[in-house]
């Protein structure tokens, strides 16, 4: 279910999908790169103003599961105007910053998203623009995003399935209304 917080600014509301703690596991595959798994947490807030902010960590996996070596992160903000137009900036971690244009997918939580303009420290290894597509399928956030440099074509890099992830406040707060339930637990259930 999709909540809308009431403190949410009111050209957010077509957002609200995104709002939330996300957790879960994608494939990164690009030229010149090791292919891997790859285990993602994003984060989509709201302060109030008109915008959301966004950040995302992600690091490789190994065939068990555990983290190895971060991937890549991610920093941004998000607004939406009337006419279900997205704007995003970005900043990454490798010295790019992008900003980034779609739409607002007309009565489904998609949003399709390419890039507009693309900065490079020198650092920063090539990369010429992408584009993105997120959505909200049965209650996750499922995302693929395509890269493409003055080698490589526009293709698709890294796609991901994310679950809403429940914070500790979230827990802590559900905690402190178990306070009527039996000591041992098991008397709530008989």
């Amino acid at each position: 279910m999709i909540e809308i917080p009431s403190d949410l600014h009111k050209d957010l509301v077509p957002l609200a999908f995104l709002l939330g703690d996300w957790a879960g596991a994608g494939v990164f595959d690009f030229p010149g790169a090791e292919k891997c798994n790859f285990g993602q947490e994003v984060t989509f807030t709201h302060d109030g103003r008109d915008f959301l902010e966004y950040h995302s960590h992600a690091w490789v996996l190994d065939s068990e599961g555990n983290k190895v070596r971060p991937l890549e992160s991610e920093s941004g903000f998000w607004r939406v105007d009337a006419d279900r137009k997205i704007e995003v900036v970005m900043v990454r971690d490798d010295g790019v910053v992008e900003v980034w244009y779609g739409d607002l997918a007309d009565r489904k939580p998609r949003i399709d998203l390419a890039t507009d303009a693309v900065a490079r420290t020198a650092a920063s290894g090539p990369y010429s623009g992408g584009k993105r597509l997120y959505g909200y399928v049965n209650g996750d956030l499922m995302w693929v995003g395509e890269k493409q440099t003055p080698e490589v074509p526009l293709r698709p890099y890294m796609s991901a399935q994310l679950k809403k992830a429940v914070s500790p406040e979230q827990v802590a707060a559900w905690a402190k209304d178990l306070g009527d339930l039996p000591d041992d637990g098991i008397a709530f259930f008989k």
